[in-house]
């Protein structure tokens, strides 16, 4: 993939996400930010002597150019970049771009080649396509939401934008499927995902099931509609525990372990369904259980029983967990603003063609006289262009 150009000039983090994670595997990713107002994502959740860390990650791997793309001069940056460039990357608002002169039509025409890699909140077109759209809507809009929290209290949003990341997996994934196809066809093409889409995929046959059968999924909380017992428990010294029985055979070990094989026996114990039916007596089984033993005991018997069992984890398990650390989940990088900063490693591992987190996040046009020397543009020009606001 290292010859791969990615040019993003998209904002927040679903566009950039699938960006990063063709940057991982060596693609050379020019992330463009406007001059006068950065990326967001610069300014969201936690930051470092003024500098935001989710940008760090984010925009790994990634060098930065500052063009104010509304204006003629930077137009024309865009143009240059896109000439020889295989994907473009863009959030912004259906018909924007088209005003600038710059819609897919115009591209396709500069570069047959591209892949005009389209993420908004709704779509190019429908009757909310011109509306901001953030991945809480969506969230909100796919039913997540009202599947998510106890059964008796609100509909739940995640803390985290699990909508945007799913929508950029799923983007990341949309481009290497038409790159495959360009190798067929020579020809680059549109791809027009909807933030409010991708989220849908995991929320299993919630409509399905509404067409076939009249029903919506309910509230369940910590535990599942399909099978049990699963939930989260507290052990006697005070750590919570999450157990899973997905499949048959581990919910038969986990009542073994917890002192009741008499329900495995039982008709209703041999369905997800069954046990769900009968989540009360379950649940309060392995949550006695549980409660009256320390963590350290909990987690070695549940191994020996070769049942699903894993500690809640926050931050500071994470990074001390053996098993992360074997993995390599994540690396620490040089950071020419924090000194060294730690970020997640790729996602997963090839065995020929490894990915790589090189730097994290760069400052704000780190990289334009770089990018811009690389098109060809000598030292006046470029002096001229920032003169005038056109780059930074």
């Amino acid at each position: 993939m290292s010859s791969l150009r990615v040019v993003d000039a998209a904002t927040l983090f679903a566009g950039p996400s699938a960006a990063a994670l063709l940057g991982d595997f060596g693609a050379d990713v020019v992330k463009i930010e406007h001059p006068r107002r950065p990326d967001p994502s610069r300014g969201h959740g936690p930051a470092k002597d003024g500098v935001g860390l989710w940008w760090k990650s984010i925009s790994r791997n990634k060098r930065t150019i500052a063009v104010d793309l509304s204006v003629a001069e930077g137009q024309r940056v865009l143009r240059d970049l896109l000439v020889d460039a295989d994907v473009l990357v863009e959030n912004f608002r259906p018909g924007t771009l088209e005003r600038w002169g710059l819609g897919p039509e115009d591209l396709l025409e500069l570069n047959p080649r591209l892949i005009m890699a389209r993420m908004t909140g709704f779509g190019q077109f429908g009757p909310m396509s011109a509306r901001p759209g953030f991945g809480t809507l969506a969230e909100a809009m796919s039913g997540f939401a009202a599947a998510t929290g106890e059964p008796d209290g609100p509909p739940v949003l995640p803390p985290l934008a699990l909508a945007d990341g799913v929508a950029g997996i799923s983007m990341a994934y949309a481009i290497m499927v038409a790159v495959q196809a360009r190798t067929g066809t020579g020809r680059g093409q549109v791809i027009d995902m909807a933030i409010i889409e991708p989220l849908l995929s995991l929320l299993g046959p919630q409509v399905t099931a509404y067409q076939a059968l009249g029903v919506l999924p309910a509230r369940t909380g910590n535990r599942s509609a399909s099978n049990a017992p699963r939930n989260t428990y507290r052990t006697r010294d005070g750590r919570w525990v999450a157990v899973s029985t997905s499949a048959q055979s581990v919910a038969e070990r986990v009542m073994h372990l917890v002192g009741r094989p008499d329900v495995v026996e039982q008709p209703w114990f041999a369905t997800g369904q069954g046990r769900v039916a009968h989540v009360e007596e379950l649940d309060a089984a392995v949550a006695g259980w549980i409660a009256a033993r320390d963590t350290d005991e909990v987690l070695a018997a549940f191994e020996r029983a070769e049942a699903a069992i894993a500690l809640v984890y926050d931050a500071s398990d994470i990074v001390k967990d053996p098993q992360y650390q074997a993995l390599g989940s994540f690396v620490d990088l040089p950071d020419p603003e924090l000194g060294e900063v730690t970020v997640q490693n790729v996602t997963f591992r090839l065995s020929d063609t490894p990915g790589e987190v090189r730097w994290p996040g760069p400052a704000t046009g780190r990289h334009t006289d770089e990018v811009l020397t690389g098109l060809g543009y000598d030292t006046e020009r470029i002096a001229t262009l920032r003169t005038s606001g056109a780059v930074a």
